[in-house]
């Protein structure tokens, strides 16, 4: 009556894969409610043999979801098993999401993220377009039609997920022909990938293969929900200071152009998002803080762009490089400070003087 089978799964409880098999002679002491239990329980497949960073996150996220909350995890590439499993990803050739299958690997598939991202998504991407905003609004605790579910849905997708799936598809992040200067293969993609099964090791096992693919889903989900805790605890906060700091600049002063910030935070990528999506203008040339330690103030000019050193107004050049004394004396400003050199950065006593070097330098 009973046919021997063999199936690799993520057990709910103590997190590890096993291999469970049945077969004839097997002492059968499962009671009806058990059996039923085991039944409920959902089944997720992707393939087995090498795996990559996209297969192990989505894997990892997938679990996260109401509806595939702790699900075991078979990694199979039969074709019978895969059709009878509750969810696929990273195998099989078919992207439906009304089945709940994610492959990205088959001829025609051209999937984006969406929302100004045109990178093709790898199953990780897949994964989070359709379950993302569900397991942000379980880490929050609000409702999924929350507008912090949504802003954290895109900055995640943005920070940590498009690398994912550009490195994946094999996405250079520079349009050029020329080869890196360096190595860097600390990203976690990477690492991610040194976790695979060394060809040198006398054990190829399929269960050491599974060992080391949890480790996999344990590294790359671990990171996954650092990323959406630390979105959620830091950059949200942050963001709503630095939009209240803009809303209140013409207060600082008339030109709209100096923002003073109430607290300090991490506020540069912030202004620029902000600046595009509030329709601010002009840009803002300067922003004020105090620095924590020495309780002086800070004179910072903004950048041209997040990633580019050059700034949109830098401070004046006859400034730059002097100190104390010989700063306030040229500047006539008393309480002076420093400039850098490059004129990216000054400070002064007092937020009176900061903000006079601010006023000072739009004129100049």
């Amino acid at each position: 009556m009973f046919k021997a089978f063999s199936r690799t799964f993520l057990s709910s409880h103590s997190h590890r894969l096993f291999n469970f098999k049945l077969n004839p002679k097997t002492p059968l002491n499962l009671t009806f409610s058990s059996m039923s239990t085991i039944a409920a329980v959902k089944r997720v497949g992707t393939h087995n043999g090498s795996f990559h960073c996209d297969e192990a996150l989505g894997c990892f996220m997938i679990r996260l979801a109401k509806r595939f909350s702790d699900a075991h995890i078979v990694r199979t590439r039969d074709p019978q098993v895969l059709e009878t499993l509750d969810a696929v990803l990273d195998v099989g050739g078919v992207y439906d999401p009304s089945r709940d299958r994610y492959d990205h690997h088959q001829k025609g598939f051209e999937e984006v993220f969406g929302h100004g991202f045109n990178t093709k998504l790898s199953s990780a991407g897949l994964v989070y377009k359709h379950f993302g905003k569900e397991i942000i609004a379980k880490e929050l605790q609000v409702d999924e039609d929350h507008p912090d579910v949504h802003r954290l849905f895109l900055a995640i997708y943005k920070s940590f997920m498009e690398a994912i799936d550009a490195i994946d598809n094999g996405i250079n992040q520079y349009d050029t022909d020329q080869p890196p200067r360096y190595v860097n293969k600390t990203d976690l993609s990477s690492r991610v990938g040194k976790l695979n099964l060394d060809w040198i090791d006398p054990d190829q096992s399929a269960e050491k293969e599974n060992e080391a693919f949890e480790r996999a889903m344990a590294l790359a989900g671990s990171e996954f929900l650092d990323t959406v805790r630390s979105h959620a605890r830091s950059w949200l906060p942050a963001r709503s200071i630095v939009m209240q700091c803009l809303e209140a600049r013409l207060e600082v002063d008339p030109s709209g152009e100096i923002m003073v910030l109430n607290r300090f935070c991490p506020w540069k990528l912030h202004l620029f998002e902000l600046e595009e999506e509030m329709k601010i203008g002009p840009p803002i040339k300067y922003v004020l803080y105090q620095d924590d330690r020495s309780k002086s103030w800070r004179v910072q000019a903004v950048a041209i762009a997040p990633d580019r050193f050059e700034s949109r107004k830098a401070l004046p050049a006859q400034w730059r490089g002097l100190r104390d004394d010989e700063l306030s004396k040229e500047s006539g400003i008393p309480g002076g400070i420093f400039v850098h050199i490059s004129g990216f950065i000054g400070g002064n006593q007092t937020y009176e003087g900061a903000l006079a070097m601010a006023k000072a330098a739009l004129k100049l």
